[in-house]
């Protein structure tokens, strides 16, 4: 299996040798040569099966350069019930990512039982242990760049913490996570950790990683890596419990499910998109945006229109307050029939802060079963007090926009499942706001806004990143 640029201006490369690197060199994102498919009897094989099993069934179709004995034993480790234990009352962790039944033929895909209570739990600790594989294979070291809006870089940190060869370089916007979220990161201590929160909002620091990235000479020269969704292991781990999901709802394979993403950077809902390519009947894929609807805004008119820092709001669902989604363009690869030379055009445009409109493609959309909406934040109140008053179910705010338009776009005979972005306590001043109590939160994290924090505080400025990353590493 080789990947491929989405610019089409860089070498196919296998699994291990974009591992680490992020970007490609020509600034695009790496996807397949092609999709492996899954057929019918294959489907039916895994249905059943434990989740590291199931991994292992997708993965290996994708990583052929790691030998399976030892991509096996690499999956088994992450996948652990003791390491996914944040569990609803009544769910059994070693289902991993257990699925709720709200009511008929509506369910929420409970994704934020890792340690930092966050879905990207779920890719980012598989990727920990493939970085510590492939880097004592190879004798390298490298340093991770990577920019969060709140999940991410905590998730990250967690799965990443005195990993050897590994230091991780983290942007986040200055004041704009939830304290939670800021004292998950900042509390921890481990010398290979570097919180850098960022005067501006999520896409500063977003463009700051890219600007490092794009520069091939500092980068091979200081071993930039990545761990934001850019990172193909990234998508490729969450690819697996779309079909995880599919199987908890379904009795055979000739049923189609669908999926609400709540989406911000588009590489959730993007692995909903590869797993549907590869094969698994996946009947819509709902893009639930919060106020900044980008993304909706293309969905419904064809124009992508990336609004700009000065033009990105603060939400109540914070990890969405994005306006660039790096992943889009891995979608849009697809959709204009993998011609990279469409696409260098289209991000010709949008890496100089433009807008490019392409709806005479709208009608291809029915194929790839997308569709959008958006929330606010009453909605979001609103749905979570619903969710609680109906289903006994406390939401956080991000996976109260994913139902809010899941129910948009919910059918009668098909089943809707709702993707759960973090466990409520990540929020609890929205919590709060909507259901006048606190949530409930694990015993091991009380009092983690109490613990001392470590980080530096800085501008927008490529150039000081870069030299702050000389400096430590020296």
């Amino acid at each position: 299996m080789k990947y491929i640029s989405t610019r089409g201006l860089s070498p196919a490369l296998s699994f291990s040798e974009i591992l680490l690197g992020g970007l490609a060199p020509d600034g695009g994102l790496y996807l397949p040569e092609t999709y492996p498919q899954f057929t019918d009897a294959d489907l039916t094989r895994m249905r059943g099966m434990q989740y590291a099993d199931l991994a292992f069934a997708i993965l290996s179709r994708l990583i052929d350069d790691i030998p399976a004995a030892d991509l096996k034993a690499i999956i088994d480790k992450t996948y652990r019930a003791e390491v996914y234990a944040y569990t609803r009352p009544g769910q059994n962790a070693t289902d991993i990512t257990p699925t709720l039944k709200l009511e008929n033929n509506l369910y929420l895909l409970c994704l934020s039982n890792g340690p930092t209570l966050a879905f990207k739990d779920m890719a980012m600790q598989l990727l920990g242990n493939l970085f510590e594989y492939v880097l004592a294979k190879t004798g390298k070291t490298t340093n991770i760049l990577g920019a969060t809006s709140g999940d991410t870089g905590s998730a990250a940190e967690y799965a990443l913490r005195g990993k050897k060869g590994v230091r991780v370089f983290m942007l986040s916007p200055n004041k704009k996570m939830s304290r939670f979220q800021t004292a998950q990161m900042f509390s921890l201590q481990d010398e290979n950790i570097y919180n850098i929160a960022v005067d501006g909002v999520f896409d500063d620091c977003q463009d700051m990683v890219k600007a490092v990235s794009n520069d091939a000479e500092f980068k091979a020269k200081y071993k930039i890596g990545a761990v934001n969704s850019i990172n193909w292991g990234r998508i490729v781990a969450q690819v697996v419990y779309y079909f995880k999901g599919y199987f908890a709802v379904t009795d055979h394979n000739a049923q189609h499910v669908s999926f609400s993403v709540p989406s911000g950077n588009f590489g959730n809902v993007c692995a909903g998109h590869i797993a549907r390519m590869m094969g698994l009947p996946i009947d819509k894929l709902v893009v639930a945006t919060n106020e900044n609807d980008v993304l909706d805004e293309f969905f419904k008119t064809g124009v992508y229109r990336p609004r700009g820092s000065a033009n990105t709001y603060h939400t109540s669902s914070p990890s969405m307050d994005i306006s660039k989604a790096s992943n889009f363009e891995r979608f849009i690869f697809d959709l204009v029939g993998r011609d990279s030379s469409k696409v260098r055009a289209l991000w010709a445009t949008v890496d100089v802060g433009g807008a490019f409109d392409i709806k005479p493609l709208l009608n291809k959309l029915p194929d790839y079963g997308f569709v959008s909406g958006s929330s606010n934040h009453a909605h979001r109140m609103q749905t979570i007090r619903d969710a609680h008053q109906k289903y006994a179910v406390t939401i956080d705010t991000h996976t109260a926009d994913g139902l809010k338009v899941a129910l948009e776009y919910r059918e009668v005979n098909i089943p809707m499942i709702v993707l759960e972005t973090a466990l409520p306590a990540k929020f609890e001043d929205a919590i709060v706001e909507a259901l006048g109590a606190l949530p409930s939160r694990p015993a091991a994290l009380n009092g983690i806004e109490a613990l001392p924090q470590r980080f530096d505080l800085m501008d927008f400025d490529v150039t000081k990143i870069k030299q702050y990353i000389v400096d430590k590493v020296s």
